[in-house]
């Protein structure tokens, strides 16, 4: 059933980031193509700031999701339903809350950023971007992960792909019959209210889940822990906007945003396989299933390592040549930065190689063993990104996100190893080291391809499939020099899942 499960939420999670990734290139295309660089980093930055209002969820959604997994796989509908009970009054609390927070963001914000907008410009589109993460807080935020802990991504993913689809849609007319930034934002946004109610309505009819008696005060254990790692997450994945918008112009925070597209659509491949795994391993934990559950693990390690070499070596050479294609005509901002391509390519990639222990570290409910490397990360980035960003302007704050995940991936792999899997540390430094080697080889060998000109998109698609060869055979090379055993684990578990896709 896991597999069958895993198997669901990969494919739908592979056809949503396809379409995220799709929307996330032409949107602000359009965007600077209609109104300039200046509006598409106005906002982004709004977008970044309007982010910050999940240090109120207080890192209460991942405690959530680890809550559920025992009651779940015990069938304890009792205490399901008073653990949603009380989310769900959270949540909502957080969504007035929201207003607020919007209303004062409308004052202050248009005094903080460089440019020559007028208030009520900036003001208006504020209150417009914020009406979709509004109705997901109050709406649907406690069943998405309701959903999520019953291994259940697929119908979140599939109600996804449908709104995103819709609001590209409407972004492309709008555009097109030449309609202001305000309404293109108002119309396209408003599609996504759609998807927490549908959801709302969705598992409310599907589980019938019976409130009575069941108290919207249930004690979550390891909340305030959650909210010491939610709220340096927080602060450290917006640091670079943040920077940017604060110290330096909107022009360069539109460049941030589009190298940020493409990492993020390759983030958004590879997340694939992590953001479907955590509930397995959650799964495996309240089952005390521990030899199983390190068997997998290693498994994954493997793959996922696998995966995101191939994916970041090939975008750490080819970066900058998309960008400079994607990006041609336009003048108002110098978008060819290839230090700050390959830095911020870099700076993901860590992100990626993180992932897997990230997702067992918050399937087992650690959340207070690792708080205080959370706050090292997130002061690292922020006083590194603020000491650097007027010296070497964007590649500072890069520089900054390097270091900073770097330390937080190390205290993931020490924590992981020595305290889930109980095994030697050395099992990972191993796999971590040979990802490395296998990156640099890979990119030593990119340079010596006979690299058509990259003046249009199929002479970039065609270097880009040498590269994606190369990295193929370079990582087979290592993976069957160093991990038979978990390639023939994987064999096995791949060959079960075409299976069940078979009998299905």
């Amino acid at each position: 059933m896991r597999s069958k499960k895993a198997l669901y939420n990969i494919i739908s999670n592979i056809v949503l980031q396809a379409v995220i990734i799709i929307s996330g290139f032409i949107i602000p295309k359009i965007i600077i193509g209609s109104f300039g660089s200046a509006v598409n980093g106005l906002v982004s930055s709004i977008t970044q700031f309007l982010a910050y209002i999940t240090l109120l969820e207080s890192g209460f959604g991942p405690v959530v999701k680890a809550a559920l997994y025992k009651p779940i796989a015990n069938k304890d509908n009792k205490t399901i339903g008073s653990i949603l009970r009380t989310s769900e009054r959270f949540f909502r609390i957080i969504a007035i809350i929201f207003l607020g927070y919007i209303a004062i963001l409308c004052i202050v914000y248009p005094t903080m950023i460089n440019s020559d907008y007028e208030w009520a410009f900036t003001a208006s589109l504020i209150a417009i971007i914020g009406i979709s993460t509004f109705a997901e807080y109050y709406f649907g935020m406690t069943y998405t992960l309701f959903l999520q802990a019953k291994q259940k991504k697929y119908i979140i993913s599939n109600i996804q792909i449908c709104t995103y689809l819709l609001s590209m849609l409407f972004v492309v007319v709008l555009a097109r019959i030449g309609a202001g930034i305000h309404l293109i934002k108002l119309i396209s946004g408003a599609v996504f209210i759609l998807r927490p109610l549908i959801l709302n309505i969705y598992v409310k009819k599907k589980y019938n889940i019976d409130y009575t008696g069941n108290s919207s005060n249930y004690k979550l254990e390891k909340k305030w822990d959650g909210l010491a790692q939610h709220v340096a997450y927080v602060i450290h994945t917006k640091t670079d906007v943040t920077v940017l918008t604060i110290f330096s112009s909107l022009s360069e925070v539109s460049v941030y945003s589009i190298y940020y597209l493409v990492v993020r659509g390759v983030k958004s491949i590879i997340g694939v396989f992590s953001g479907s795994v955590d509930a397995t391993f959650g799964d495996m934990i309240a089952k005390n299933e521990k030899q199983n559950l390190s068997r997998k693990f290693s498994m994954f390690e493997v793959l996922y390592g696998t995966i995101s070499t191939i994916s970041f070596a090939t975008a750490i050479v080819l970066i900058t040549p998309f960008i400079s294609i994607y990006m041609n005509g336009t003048t108002d901002a110098d978008y060819i930065r290839p230090v700050f391509g390959v830095l911020i390519v870099i700076s993901e990639f860590i992100w990626a190689i993180r992932q897997p222990y990230n997702s067992i570290i918050l399937a087992a409910g650690h959340f207070k063993e690792t708080r205080t490397g959370a706050w090292v990360e997130c002061l690292t980035n922020i006083i590194i990104s603020i000491l650097l960003v007027n010296w070497l302007g964007i590649v500072g704050v890069a520089i900054g996100t390097i270091v900073a995940m770097t330390i937080r991936t190390a205290e993931f792999v020490y924590h992981t190893n020595k305290y889930i899997l109980e095994r030697s540390i050395w099992e990972s430094i191993k796999k971590l080291l040979l990802v490395a080697i296998e990156t640099i080889i890979i990119v030593m060998v990119s340079q010596l391809l006979p690299f058509t000109e990259n003046s249009n998109y199929l002479n970039w698609i065609l270097n880009a499939l040498m590269v994606f060869g190369v990295a193929c055979v370079v990582t087979l090379i290592f993976n069957l020099l160093f991990f038979r055993e978990e390639l023939k684990s994987s064999k096995k578990l791949l060959r079960r899942l075409l299976l069940i896709k078979r009998k299905n």
